[in-house]
């Protein structure tokens, strides 16, 4: 959720920023490389994400969930030594990994795992653009930060960054976002649309469409969408999206959208409180971040694919459902947290996406800032 930090890379381009200031930002160098650190064990790759056999343990023994699995069966479908084994399934079991046994014995996987390991996820989503091209990280920085080095150097569109935990979550305008380990979905993906950075805005309307789609589908409770990337449920805040995009003025490199759920948080404390919530807050029970995870890359999927080959017409009637899913769009007082701040009645979208909202000085577009109720 939203508390202030400091803008980790001045190369981003974010969509909160909008087109004002894109000529200045185009041209900033390109992003750097992603940095390199030798690899110290089972769990992480030289670039910290997880060790693909991480992820093949916990797939071997739920596919071979009625019998004890030995040490060594396992080490010999790894590649790797017994102790490394051990070492891993020590790891699995303090994330919460309910396996028993143990190297002498043998083990045993007592439940599904609510991790967002490739080897779960990947099955759930064949035929998407997104499928086979998961990476996952226990522990990371940043997704989208990491996502946006990755497409520098040349990942291919349909690219997928899952964190457990982050450590520096980024929101937009600078703020951070609140990445408690394995109770959220931090998600950044890679496209590679053949657009102009003037339609960069359609992809977080989509986004945000796209996720209101999976959250109903998997957990029956309907989102709000507050213009230009948030996700309420009532008055309250449980998704943010941060689109981040690498661009020339005549068109886009690369697209990065980052979507933060909360998902099974129990609470917030301090100044999140009264303006947080979760779908297990809200809902009151525990949801599996694996279906969630695999609907929202559905539905994102299925949303982008359509405004790619669906022309003028996709990008209204784009406009069109996103008026629909929002109750912030059209007739309500709202007030905007950008240039001193200034208060209106919302009178829906223009064709570009922006906001509109009438002011006593007339109607004004709204081309970045916060929105939000009047204090």
């Amino acid at each position: 959720m939203e508390t202030e930090s400091v803008c980790a890379d001045e190369n981003l381009v974010q969509l909160n920023t909008f087109f004002p200031k894109l000529p200045i930002l185009f041209a900033l160098a390109h992003n750097r490389s992603i940095a390199r650190t030798l690899p110290t064990r089972i769990d992480t790759r030289a670039d910290s994400s997880t060790d693909a056999r991480l992820s093949r343990i916990v797939r071997l023994l739920s596919d071979n969930a009625t019998v004890v699995i030995s040490g060594t069966r396992v080490a010999e479908e790894l590649g790797t030594s017994r102790s490394e084994v051990w070492r891993a399934v020590q790891h699995l079991r303090e994330l919460g990994v309910q396996i028993t046994g143990h190297l002498a014995t043998g083990y045993q996987l007592n439940a599904m795992p609510d991790l967002l390991l490739p080897d779960i996820l990947d099955p759930l989503i064949s035929g998407t653009i997104f499928a086979g091209k998961i990476h996952h990280y226990f522990r990371i920085g940043s997704t989208n930060t990491v996502a946006m080095q990755a497409g520098a150097n040349g990942e291919p569109e349909g690219s997928v960054f899952l964190a457990e935990e982050q450590t520096a979550g980024r929101g937009r305008g600078g703020h951070s976002w609140e990445s408690t380990q394995s109770v959220g979905i931090y998600c950044s993906v890679v496209l590679r649309p053949e657009i102009t950075p003037v339609d960069a805005l359609f992809l977080s309307l989509m986004t945000g469409i796209a996720m209101a789609d999976a959250v109903e589908q998997t957990t029956g409770l309907r989102p709000d969408l507050r213009w230009p990337n948030d996700g309420l449920i009532g008055e309250r805040k449980f998704c943010g999206i941060l689109t981040e995009m690498n661009a020339e003025p005549t068109r886009v490199r690369y697209v990065v959208i980052g979507i933060g759920i909360n998902v099974n948080h129990m609470s917030f404390a301090g100044e999140l409180e009264p303006i947080a919530t979760s779908l297990r807050m809200e809902g009151g029970r525990e949801w599996s971040r694996v279906d969630l995870a695999a609907a929202l890359l559905k539905s994102l999927d299925g949303h982008y694919r359509k405004f790619m080959q669906g022309g003028e017409s996709a990008r209204g009637a784009l406009i069109q459902e996103f008026e629909k899913r929002s109750s912030w769009a059209r007739g309500r007082h709202v007030r905007i947290e950008d240039n001193g701040g200034y208060e209106g009645v919302t009178e829906g979208l223009d064709d570009r996406g922006f906001l509109l909202l009438r002011t006593g000085q007339g109607l004004r577009t709204v081309l970045s800032g916060n929105v939000r109720a009047p204090k």
